[in-house]
């Protein structure tokens, strides 16, 4: 760590070298919580197929709920870039100690909801033989929102300010506690008790506890809260407040939406399908985090450099900065789609043993690893979006693809109830038309007027 320095230069360059030195340390920050999630299903699927189709349910629903961070994240990220564009270090704290503000709140909110509220909506769309489990396994989850809420800031702050590189420390750190702690508590393991499905909330909680007391060391140790004047004054700042929440919550709500429909799908899966659906769809959304690493790092990119740019005054420059790191998206998108469909049989083998669940997840992972190519271009255009600050747009674009979304999973599911396959087409749909508006848009130049 003695051997980082702080980078000292708040204003980006299109380059792909400058696009890669963002890119990453995204890229490796993001590996590790794949990882995390991978872990527990690893774990799960050594418990049997029901605890690992069970685990889809809880974990979309945990999703959701850390999403409302995701939208604070990129929300500030995207405003501390203008302000690291601008060299507004007074800007950049008042800010942080804002978003830190606001996410505490939520992260109640989020607790109190998923205990006393959510119970109720979920109960009449899941299985009576599976209630009990998945709510009892969302209940110990939802405790470690403070602590992913507060890293997501750190990681908005470490990102605008062009620091990015400082992500993987907290991550890697936060990967080894998550793969320890599963194995501890969900078989006994080190003289821990046995809590078997219980014991994957147990040990994500504890992980991200560690994580963030990681990088806020990495913060102090550093120098970082020093030179950008951090935690002096969490007081009430009606101006950077109102511009978080006027950036965010477009996208927070956008957010909820988009994953509140993945909840309802993964639910008419467990209405309609196998148990072995059910696990197959899970280990589909393990497969979206493992070949979107790259995507969502390229993607952070984009909304980064567009707000750079902007502060800098730069708006001629903004779709050529787009173009580069689409192309780098979109290659590295290949890469990995390209290891999973030749070595397919060693990445199922990952989650169970059995033979037979390889043979039927295949075919399930050819479509959904062709969507991830439509989602390679599609998230970099539509975080270019966030980066300009127009995130009202964003809920559009994200409104407009959902309803066709839903319109194709009741046809394919409810009214034709057609194979798993044809049920997770939907991802090619949904990501060519996030990026059919979002390119349009852009391509415009509307939003050049109301920045």
């Amino acid at each position: 760590m003695a051997g980082i320095t702080v980078n000292s230069n708040l204003k980006v360059h299109i380059s792909n070298r400058h696009i890669l030195s963002i890119a990453l340390p995204i890229t490796f920050a993001l590996i590790v919580p794949q990882i995390n999630f991978i872990t527990n299903n690893i774990f799960l699927g050594r418990l049997g197929e029901k605890e690992l189709g069970n685990a889809g349910i809880t974990g979309v629903y945990y999703l959701i709920v850390a999403v409302i961070g995701n939208g604070f994240n990129n929300a500030l990220q995207s405003l501390i870039s203008r302000s690291a564009g601008e060299d507004n270090i007074g800007g950049i704290s008042k800010l942080l100690s804002q978003g830190i503000r606001i996410s505490l709140q939520f992260a109640l909110g989020g607790i109190l909801f998923t205990w006393f509220i959510a119970p109720y909506f979920l109960k009449p769309f899941i299985h009576p033989d599976n209630f009990d489990q998945e709510i009892n396994f969302l209940r110990i989850r939802v405790f470690g929102l403070p602590f992913l809420y507060l890293f997501q800031m750190g990681n908005a702050f470490l990102v605008g300010t062009l620091n990015s590189r400082y992500l993987m420390i907290g991550f890697i750190v936060e990967a080894l506690s998550n793969i320890l702690f599963d194995y501890s508590f969900i078989f006994g393991n080190f003289g821990m008790p046995k809590w078997g499905f219980n014991g994957a909330a147990f040990a994500s909680v504890l992980a991200e506890a560690v994580g963030l007391a990681i990088v806020l060391f990495v913060i102090y140790r550093k120098g970082l809260k020093s030179r950008f004047q951090l935690f002096k004054s969490f007081r009430y700042d009606k101006i950077s407040t109102q511009s978080i929440l006027k950036v965010s919550a477009p996208l927070v709500l956008q957010y909820i939406i988009s994953l509140t429909t993945w909840l309802i799908f993964f639910v008419m899966i467990e209405q309609g399908y196998t148990e072995r659906d059910k696990a197959i769809s899970n280990v589909m959304r393990n497969i979206f985090g493992v070949t979107g690493i790259f995507v969502w790092a390229f993607a952070s990119t984009s909304n980064t450099m567009v707000s750079n740019l902007i502060g800098q005054g730069k708006t001629e420059k903004v779709l050529y900065a787009i173009k580069r790191i689409m192309l780098l998206s979109f290659g590295s998108c290949i890469i990995m789609a390209l290891l999973l469909n030749i070595f397919p049989v060693t990445f199922f083998t990952l989650f169970s043993n059995n033979p037979s669940f390889a043979e039927a997840a295949i075919p399930v992972m050819r479509i959904v690893t062709a969507g991830m190519l439509f989602m390679s271009i599609a998230t970099v255009w539509l975080n270019a979006l966030t980066g300009t600050g127009q995130t009202k747009i964003n809920l559009i674009v994200e409104i407009l693809a959902i309803l066709l979304y839903c319109i194709y999973n009741y046809c394919v599911m409810k009214v034709f109830h057609l194979s798993i396959n044809w049920a997770w087409g939907n991802e090619m749909l949904y990501w060519t038309v996030i990026f059919s508006v979002s390119f349009y848009y852009l391509r415009k130049g509307k939003w050049k007027e109301k920045i």
